[in-house]
């Protein structure tokens, strides 16, 4: 009898966004500092608005944990539709692989997000901020419920549209956080938890580890503008 050898968790696990050093993290946010911001869809500056007058203009742990709890659900709602895609074009291998493909990224930068939100989590618990069941629980939930079917309804409308948001909020999030950590130069003298270390990374300082958040966020933009050349999984070329 054969006996099947099973991968090592960590070889089976996509690395998602790469880690950055001190130094490179440093340039990214100079970078991104340097860098205007998108111009927005109306969609989306609704979408800002409304998170300003809910938790205010000041960019807070506790508001960028509401952040995190949003930026999940797109790749939520596309790996719902890919794998509806998937199911109708199983006999077609190359298309089925492509759409496959698509759907271990979706689900890679929602994981990644997720990370983001426990680790945000994590941060706000430990300065001892409190959370109301209003708006720190149903609030998100009421928001996120929207936007995934705002995000499901564009994919299956116009496909470059959802990427288009997507992309609009991952910029707003990357600006968000260097210009959080810019504001907070006490952050790069406090020293990062290591609660989600193993899974995530180990960085010395709260202000390296937020400067790599928003390094991800850069990463899931860029991926969503990638996505807008071949927005249907029927555009791509074959393999």
């Amino acid at each position: 009898m054969t006996t099947a050898t099973l991968p090592h968790p960590q070889t089976a696990t996509h690395a998602g966004p790469p880690k950055l050093s001190p130094w490179e993290l440093r340039a990214a946010q100079i970078e991104t500092l340097d860098t205007p911001r998108l111009r927005y869809s109306l969609m989306a500056r609704m979408l800002f608005k409304q998170m300003d007058l809910v938790y205010g203009r000041r960019r807070t742990l506790v508001k960028f944990t509401m952040l995190e709890f949003i930026a999940r659900v797109p790749y939520q709602a596309w790996e719902r539709v890919g794998y509806h895609s998937l199911s109708r074009h199983r006999t077609r291998s190359d298309l089925a692989k492509r759409i496959h493909d698509r759907i271990v990224e979706t689900r890679e930068e929602q994981d990644n997000e997720q990370w983001h939100l426990l680790i945000l989590q994590d941060l706000v618990q430990r300065e001892g901020h409190k959370q109301s069941f209003l708006l720190h629980r149903l609030a998100p939930w009421i928001v996120a419920f929207f936007y995934y079917h705002v995000s499901w309804l564009l994919f299956l409308v116009k496909p470059e549209w959802s990427y288009r948001l997507n992309a609009d909020f991952e910029d707003h999030a990357e600006h968000e956080y260097m210009s959080f950590v810019a504001e907070n130069p006490e952050f790069d003298r406090t020293p990062a938890p290591r609660t989600y270390a193993e899974e995530y990374g180990a960085y010395d300082t709260v202000g390296d580890l937020l400067r790599q958040i928003g390094h991800d966020e850069r990463v899931h933009k860029l991926d969503s503008l990638v996505n807008l050349k071949a927005p249907r999984f029927q555009d791509a070329p074959d393999q």
